[in-house]
């Protein structure tokens, strides 16, 4: 039994020797050609849609730590066992080899890996089977003698201090550190259209700010490590259907004109009532005079964005054109793009939801028709050109709350991008439904709060469990759906409901 933990240590070890041996090399190759990361983001892509939106609606923006604890877990276990097999036959070595070349193959394969993005996984490989054959000849030799056991766990105390330190410089060594201080240092354009001041009272008590930070933004994204991209390497290739294909750089975006504009920005993922959804001031440089300038074709009518890591959205052209505030944006609510955001450039366009128009670390955009290209999601089912349905959600009081007799405020938030919101109505229970306040328009293109004071009399007939219910209707004069959906593949449908107790 003592000698099987020691194996068990021993196949530990020596797979976060292969790790952070992987780590350090991907340091001077790519971070993404890491083992970890290249096999992580193989999941992410063959991952099917319903299997996806099942842990999205689970776990909402702790998604990817879900899959690197599940990913951790694997490899502990295939660790493990490669130390309990590794004896005469080394078979223990030859699942550590069979890991290695799982993971240069993910690596090359990455949409824009290359051969260079084997040697990670090819070294992690090598360190991996070095360490556990060091180790398990010193358990075996360990099996009865007191001191050669303490030179098994010296040995492998060793390793795991070399490991840890060899994974602290490839992350140190990243563009990471660069990035961060190019951010600390950045100075943002003066807008030549800056947003208009916010209004009093467009804050309602009970729903959530008007105004989402950067840090309570959510995010959804296939990216599980963050790009990392300075704006002196940042260019933006522009090309297919057009008469003059162009590069931008960082230098010539910023001497366009600024704008600033608040856009809500939405998930296809979000489930009715959910909170993948929050409207933060942009500021960036209108698309459309950057479309113009390349002169695109008339019978082109989607523009294919890639990200840096090569994920890829396709948006439809006649969006980006029609006068909407569709932006490349450089600055959220005042500050440099968060990195987790898309620092230095992406998209922001009013309307559509971000599976088919946000694309963060936006490098390329090819201008093509919906008949010839297909994009990330849509090769997985999603439907191709995701314009936001009419929502809202009931803010306050939460599911399960309890209320008291006489007024109580219902609050919430409603959405309607690029039509805005008219009105919205609650009711309780199968009541007839009653209008709510609403907050002042800002703007078509972002949420609008509402509330309503509902009164509960006190008696028998009040007390107990009620159901609340919200809709709203859009700018055109539609009404948000009973019908419900899941969001796979263009958008959850149905009223946002909650089970409230009355204390009367």
């Amino acid at each position: 039994m003592e000698q099987a933990a020691r194996r068990i240590i021993a196949g530990l070890i020596a797979a976060g020797a292969a790790l952070a041996a992987g780590q350090l090399t991907a340091a001077a190759v790519a971070p993404d050609s890491a083992p970890f990361f290249a096999v992580g983001n193989m999941v992410v892509d063959h991952t099917p849609a319903a299997v996806r939106e099942w842990v999205i609606g689970v776990f909402g923006t702790s998604d990817k730590a879900v899959l690197f604890a599940c990913l951790s877990a694997v490899i502990a276990a295939l660790a493990a066992a490669a130390g309990l097999v590794e004896r005469e036959r080394r078979y223990g070595s030859a699942l550590i080899a069979a890991l290695g070349v799982i993971g240069a193959l993910a690596a090359a394969t990455r949409p824009t890996g290359g051969f260079t993005w084997v040697w990670p996984s090819a070294i992690a490989a090598v360190a991996g089977v070095l360490v556990l054959r060091v180790l398990v000849g010193r358990s075996d030799d360990a099996h009865e003698d007191a001191p050669d056991r303490r030179k098994f766990f010296g040995a492998a105390a060793v390793f795991a201090a070399a490991s840890a330190g060899a994974y602290w410089l490839g992350s140190r060594w990243s563009k990471g550190a660069v990035v961060a201080e190019e951010r600390r240092e950045a100075t943002l354009p003066a807008p030549v259209a800056p947003t208009a001041p916010l209004p009093a009272g467009i804050d309602v008590k009970g729903a959530v700010p008007y105004i989402t930070s950067n840090a309570d933004f959510y995010r959804i994204d296939t990216a599980l490590r963050v790009p990392q991209v300075t704006t002196a390497e940042w260019q933006l290739n522009i090309h297919g259907m057009v008469d003059r294909p162009r590069t931008l750089t960082w230098t010539d975006l910023n001497a366009m004109a600024a704008t600033q504009r608040a856009v809500t920005l939405t998930c296809v993922s979000n489930e009715i009532g959910g909170d993948l959804i929050g409207n933060a001031m942009w500021t960036g440089f209108p698309i459309k005079p950057i479309l113009e300038s390349v002169g695109v074709h008339h019978d082109a009518d989607m523009l294919l964005s890639t990200s840096t890591d090569g994920w890829t959205a396709g948006t439809p052209l006649d969006v980006l054109i029609d006068g909407r505030d569709a932006i490349l944006a450089i600055a959220m609510n005042g500050t440099p793009l968060p990195v987790e955001h898309g620092y230095p450039v992406r998209q922001v366009v009013p309307g559509l939801y971000g599976y088919v128009s946000a694309t963060k670390w936006v490098v390329d955009w090819e201008i093509t028709r919906f008949d010839k290209a297909r994009a990330y999601w849509t090769v997985r089912g999603w439907s191709a050109r995701g314009p936001i349905k009419t929502g809202c959600r009931i803010d306050a009081p939460r599911a399960g709350g309890r209320l008291g007799t006489g007024t109580q405020i219902i609050a919430g938030t409603a959405w309607a991008q690029h039509r805005g919101i008219t009105k919205v109505e609650v009711r309780v229970d199968q009541e007839p439904w009653q209008e709510a306040r609403l907050a002042p328009e800002y703007s078509i293109d972002t949420w609008r709060q509402w509330w309503i004071p509902l009164q509960f009399a006190s008696g028998q007939s009040t007390s107990g469990e009620h159901v609340i219910t919200a809709r709203a209707t859009d700018g055109t004069g539609e009404v948000q759906t009973e019908e419900s959906a899941p969001p796979a593949p263009d958008g959850a449908t149905g009223w946002p409901r909650t089970l409230v107790r009355v204390d009367a």
